[in-house]
């Protein structure tokens, strides 16, 4: 599963690698050739005012995942 967001800045990366650290699942930030465990802070602030897609296997609950991408955004 994959959702887009927009990375906009440094507070914004925090709160990604906060929420992926607890996910029960992991968690990839994409953005164009590049794939990114989002539990990797100094890799996700090479994003900061980039569109991503925030990665999840297919086998995590939809609203699960809604509810992750909504807290990230």
């Amino acid at each position: 599963m994959l959702k887009e967001i927009e990375i906009k800045n440094e507070a914004q990366v925090e709160q990604i690698n906060r929420l992926a650290c607890k996910a029960p699942y992991e968690v990839w930030i994409s953005s164009g050739d590049i794939m990114l465990d989002a539990r990797s802070l100094l890799g996700l602030f090479a994003l900061v005012g980039r569109k991503a897609q925030v990665v999840v296997e297919d086998d995590v609950a939809p609203r699960a995942f809604d509810k992750l991408v909504a807290k990230m955004a």
